[in-house]
């Protein structure tokens, strides 16, 4: 695979905090998800962002329906009172959705087609429920069976057994994301959410401060019974099957509600921009691997870091998303790198899983990093549903 060169740059990334979603009605049930995008959106020209600059705007969703359906994207720009001049559509790869917005803006920059792009994600999983939607392979026993859809938790106890995770070392994975996000230090890039002329949430929920290994431990596992082990056993012969689940309610994402955008631009818009780019996305990567395997983000980051020609020992920062501990885990020992390097601030199991969003805040939450640290590159990477990953490598510019 050659070196990405693309000459992309990253301007500004902001992002909402994420909202735990609650049964009674989370925090931001009552917000729209093209609220929350026109939101930051506004922030955005708060920040120095002319509209009239914008070439294009680019939001990833997970479910495409109800106040996620009809083009959120564009709904969102025309809420915030930007041009109606300015395009906006929507991409969605499941959870990597977020990620493969951005690559898109950046695919669209690099080729010359677009200047400046605005993209991100948005997820508000308080309105729109995950698999609210209906998908077909959730309803149709003939194509979850070819695709070997299993419910993402299935996966993810596979995964741990594959690679002999015990029930401790995942939890151990969540009471160091709980610790983390509670020790991670406050942000301008999370823009308060607003009704009206109230902030309704200024940072992000979930974290809980009385969580240890001795409390994790009677915690019940969800998924060692689920009837779809079964699908398992016919897709993948010989596959380990635990003789309990591992993975808890703990040791699982949260639900939220979040977005999450970046401001991309060609090295010349620096001019328009009348700024200069904090960092430059240098390799990209989609990839896919045999379902219900959740590897791909493994994958995936293996492509992104030779597309940037950067070596894992390389990265300063990396943000792997928390779809689970086993994933995070995953992908720590395959690539060989530092713990104390992956996830920082905490992850998705302590303050909660966006779907489509997640690229986007993960993305925020590594500029963030980098620049508290002083350092270089970062990875950012994501596995899905379907046996789906992506992968994003930047360089912060010093």
């Amino acid at each position: 695979m050659s070196q990405f060169n693309s000459g992309v740059y990253i301007y500004d990334a902001i992002r909402t905090p994420k909202a735990r979603v609650r049964r009674a009605g989370g925090t931001l049930a009552d917000v729209p998800a093209y609220d929350l995008l026109a939101q930051l959106f506004s922030s955005a020209q708060t920040r120095g962002l002319t509209t009239d600059v914008v070439d294009d705007i680019i939001v990833g969703t997970s479910t495409v329906t109800g106040d996620q359906g009809g083009n959120v994207a564009r709904s969102a720009a025309l809420w915030a009172g930007w041009p109606d001049g300015v395009n906006a559509g929507v991409v969605s790869r499941l959870c990597c959705s977020g990620i493969d917005a951005v690559e898109t803006g950046a695919a669209k920059i690099a080729s010359g087609v677009a200047d400046v792009v605005v993209a991100g994600g948005v997820e508000s999983m308080s309105r729109v429920p995950m698999m609210s939607d209906n998908p077909a392979f959730l309803v149709d026993a003939a194509l979850g069976e070819r695709t070997g859809f299993v419910t993402i938790g299935v996966s993810a106890d596979l995964t741990a057994a594959q690679y002999g995770f015990s029930r401790t070392e995942l939890d151990q994975c969540a009471v160091t994301s709980h610790r983390r996000a509670l020790a991670a230090p406050a942000s301008d890039s999370i823009v308060p959410v607003q009704v009206g002329e109230e902030t309704i949430l200024a940072a992000d929920e979930g974290t809980r401060p009385d969580i240890s290994l001795e409390a994790l431990a009677d915690l019940n596992p969800l998924f060692g019974q689920d009837p779809l082990w079964e699908r398992v056993a016919r897709r993948l012969p010989g596959s380990p099957r635990p003789a309990v689940g591992l993975h808890t309610a703990a040791t699982s994402p949260q639900m939220a509600d979040c977005a999450a955008i970046a401001v991309l631009g060609s090295r010349s818009a620096a001019r328009n921009l009348e700024k200069e780019p904090i960092a430059e996305i240098v390799g990209v990567a989609q990839a896919a691997v045999r379902s219900p395997l959740l590897t791909s983000a493994v994958e995936a980051s293996r492509r992104a870091l030779e597309n940037a020609g950067v070596l894992p020992h390389q990265l300063d920062v990396i943000e792997a998303n928390e779809s689970f501990a086993a994933s995070a885990l995953a992908l720590t020992r395959e690539l060989d790198l530092d713990p104390d390097k992956v996830n920082p601030v905490g992850g998705s199991m302590a303050t909660g899983h966006p779907l489509g969003a997640a690229g986007g805040a993960l993305l925020v939450n590594a500029l963030d990093q980098l620049r508290r640290i002083d350092g270089e590159h970062a990875l950012v990477a994501i596995p899905a549903a379907l046996g789906l990953g992506a992968a994003l490598v930047i360089r912060r510019l010093r």
